[in-house]
């Protein structure tokens, strides 16, 4: 028998709005603040600087959708390799206080999901598991035998396949932002959002993107530049269809029920259930006392809302640090 969905605490719990109004009515003031520029295509071999770090872009192909694929990611640092996978309306730029960080002990990698970014965003299997062994065959081209794997949003949903399916090649899973055990058919509205073809022309729209989600979900301001950026890596040609793509190839209840089913059961590695304590649309009371629902996590709470490697980047590089070093 499938399990039912748990009851909403009443406190998360928003009546009123359709999703669609939600969606535009959360614009508001950040809209002017986000500005327009263009997105700016790298080149394998381009150097960042972030902090510290020296950042370099790769585009590597490796197989994939009948073919291959050709991914771009962000590298930097020595060592223990850890893959940072983003959410949505993100790209690998959201952990770049983190990757400056990780250098200095880590190989890091920031990878740009499939139809995200400047990776590859033409039709294909957008199904999280489909997208979790194209990555582990990137991992295979890349060498990399075993990854710490720490994620956001889309990259938890994407991760928690991987993990089951190839537990062996997962050291350490550090999963922020999303759905886990319980689960509330009222509280993912982002999926509505981005199968509704009313709205799909918003979503070719960066700023209008950006401005809604960080506007409804962030509970501490994010700098300005960490907005414009986001911005612009929302804009390189074919994101907001590819995004899509993820969300009428699977559903999110479909994803917890698999959760629920076996994957959370198959994680043979530690796990750090990494939430945002003030998250509108994921209860913190969800998360409380799951520990015994997989073999080995624990839950820690970030003083933020969805976006807490943004909001909280202090508390969220210290505690993913601790855990890696764990």
């Amino acid at each position: 028998m499938d399990p039912k969905p748990c009851d909403l605490p009443l406190r998360q719990h928003t009546r009123g709005l359709g999703p669609a109004l939600q969606f535009l009515s959360t614009m508001g003031s950040a809209l002017p603040e986000l500005g327009l520029r263009p997105s700016i295509s790298n080149r394998d071999g381009d150097i960042e600087i972030l902090g510290a770090a020296r950042a370099v872009h790769r585009f590597v192909e490796a197989p994939g959708d009948g073919g291959t694929i050709r991914w771009h990611f962000v590298e930097a640092g020595e060592g223990e390799p850890v893959v940072l996978l983003h959410g949505v309306p993100d790209s690998w730029h959201m952990w770049h206080r983190q990757i400056a960080e990780l250098a200095a002990g880590y190989r890091v990698l920031a990878i740009d999901l499939k139809g995200c970014g400047q990776t590859e965003k033409r039709p294909g299997d957008y199904r999280p598991a489909a997208v979790a062994e194209q990555l582990v065959a990137l991992f295979d081209v890349l060498g990399l035998d075993r990854v710490n794997l720490v994620t956001h949003d889309l990259g938890s949903v994407v991760a928690d396949y991987l993990g089951a399916g190839h537990p062996f090649r997962v050291r350490r899973y550090a999963r922020g932002q999303q759905h886990l055990y319980h689960f509330n058919e009222e509280l993912p509205s982002q999926e509505t959002i981005f199968i509704d073809p009313l709205l799909g022309p918003l979503l070719r729209v960066p700023a209008v993107v950006v401005a809604a989600a960080y506007s409804r979900l962030s509970f501490h301001p994010i700098l300005p530049s960490d907005l414009r950026r986001t911005v612009r890596e929302w804009s390189y040609p074919g994101v907001g269809a590819g995004v899509s793509r993820y969300f009428h190839s699977s559903s999110l209840r479909g994803q917890w029920l698999d959760r629920r089913r076996g994957l959370m059961d198959n994680w043979r590695f530690p796990v750090l259930i990494l939430q945002g304590e003030h998250d509108p649309i994921q209860p913190a009371e969800f998360y409380v006392g799951i520990q015994g629902t997989m073999p080995d996590g624990r839950v820690q709470f970030v003083d933020a809302g969805h976006f807490f490697v943004l909001e909280n980047p202090h508390q969220a590089g210290r505690v993913i640090r601790e855990f890696l070093g764990s």
